[in-house]
């Protein structure tokens, strides 16, 4: 696991400061994104004090060179949103990310494998990301998409995740019908231990939302709200 995984993954202790800012990976995954929106994005996310700016790998240069000296962390969306690509493109698709900048790695897992109870296919094809994630300095969290899955498996999922060597676990990638909710943090906190990290992403758009999920075990939050939430104002349901 990377330093900066060792000192935010694990218990539910406020990443960075303790302000509930300091949670939050500031999202714009939308693919219709312009250059515009995306340079907006990174200038919020430096004037609140957000975790991380998370959008897709096509602008991960533009957003590390946004953020330079700004303390905010450069993240990219691997595989997304199906996590139906094999794994040497999702390995392939990773190691350009990092080099253009990216500091943290979000990728979906194979889903089908996931609901075929496939712990090994689970297993392998987060272990190939994070190896290269992992190389280049990166973080790898690990989006299992909790809408799609029963309990049973989202914790096959979480365990394959750690097997793995994944640095978090992460509920949903906010494309594929439902988000986050208290429960399913709570049983990927179980599932995973005190040592990884939970990230809560997808619906998280008020600061009671954000704090119910922390208060369940997220040491992280994905929402393009954030600025709501800081506020402790309700956000729209953009992603």
């Amino acid at each position: 696991m990377s330093n900066e995984a060792t000192v935010h993954a694990g218990t539910a202790t406020p990443a960075g400061d303790g302000n509930i800012a300091s949670y939050i990976d500031h999202t714009l995954l939308k693919p219709e994104a312009s250059e515009a929106e995306v340079l907006k994005v990174c200038a919020e996310a430096a004037e609140y004090g957000f975790k991380s700016v998370c959008v897709n790998p096509v602008w991960v240069k533009t957003v590390t060179t946004a953020l330079k000296g700004s303390g905010v962390l450069t993240c990219s969306v691997v595989g997304f949103p199906l996590g139906a690509t094999p794994t040497d493109v999702k390995s392939f698709e990773a190691r350009g990310a990092v080099l253009d900048g990216a500091d943290e790695v979000d990728m979906v897992i194979n889903i089908a494998a996931a609901r075929a109870g496939d712990k090994g296919a689970l297993a392998d094809d987060i272990a190939a990301v994070a190896e290269t994630v992992h190389a280049g300095g990166a973080i790898l969290k690990v989006i299992i998409e909790t809408a799609l899955l029963t309990d049973e498996q989202k914790v096959l999922a979480c365990q394959a995740a750690v097997e793995a060597g994944a640095d978090f676990v992460k509920t949903s990638t906010g494309f594929n019908g439902g988000g986050a909710t208290v429960e399913d943090v709570a049983l990927m906190r179980k599932a995973v231990g005190p040592n990884v990290g939970v990230k809560a992403s997808g619906g998280i758009r008020s600061l009671a939302d954000a704090q119910a999920m922390i208060a369940a075990g997220a040491t992280r939050i994905g929402a393009s709200s954030g600025i709501a939430i800081v506020k402790g104002e309700q956000g729209s349901a953009a992603y």
